[in-house]
């Protein structure tokens, strides 16, 4: 029996295509198994849980590609070592993966580490960026939901005794964590 796994790393992209691959490498729809907004370089995914699960001896967990199932080849050898061990093979967009053959554990060791540096340039651009932004002044962090003078006098009917935390919590629309940030602010202002 042929199990699919498919994954994205943002709860905004699709998996049409790769559930359409699946599908067209002999996987049943219902035997699909994903995760929405995962990175591979976490392991703890719960539509991979339940795909290596669902494997018994003799079946073949597909993916459409390597970095679908692992972005770092220690995890790409753990699941690749747990799958040999259950006698479960590996299809990897239509190339089933043979551990005892030195020449198809090399090409599965060298899948797995571009895999890994494929994640590692991501990451890297993504920090890039975001310093590019920081040195631009675009990148602010998250921003207080009260303006300054909403914490003034927030914190002024507070420290009056005119209401509790809870109440200036519902009379501004806010969370109580946030009452207790702005009078903070407001004291570390005042200070």
């Amino acid at each position: 029996m042929s199990i699919g796994y498919a994954r994205v790393s943002t709860a905004e992209q699709d998996l049409t295509a790769q559930r359409n691959a699946l599908e067209a490498l002999g996987v049943a729809p219902k035997r699909i198994y994903v995760d929405h907004g995962l990175t591979g370089t976490n392991r703890e995914r719960p539509g991979l849980r339940e795909a290596l699960a669902a494997c018994r001896a003799g079946d073949t967990l597909v993916v459409t590609k390597l970095d679908r199932l692992a972005r770092s080849l220690p995890d790409a050898r753990d699941i690749a070592d747990e799958l040999t061990e259950r006698q479960v093979k590996l299809n990897l967009g239509g190339s089933v993966h043979d551990p005892t053959d030195p020449v198809g554990r090399l090409l599965f060791n060298m899948l797995a580490m571009v895999a890994e540096f494929e994640s590692d340039l991501i990451r890297m651009r993504t920090r890039e960026g975001m310093a590019v932004a920081r040195a631009a002044g675009k990148l602010r962090g998250r921003q207080p939901k009260l303006k300054p003078a909403q914490e003034a006098h927030l914190a002024a009917l507070y420290e009056a005794g005119a209401k509790t935390p809870g109440e200036l919590a519902e009379l501004f629309g806010v969370a109580r964590s946030t009452v207790y940030r702005a009078i903070a602010r407001v004291r570390q202002a005042v200070s």
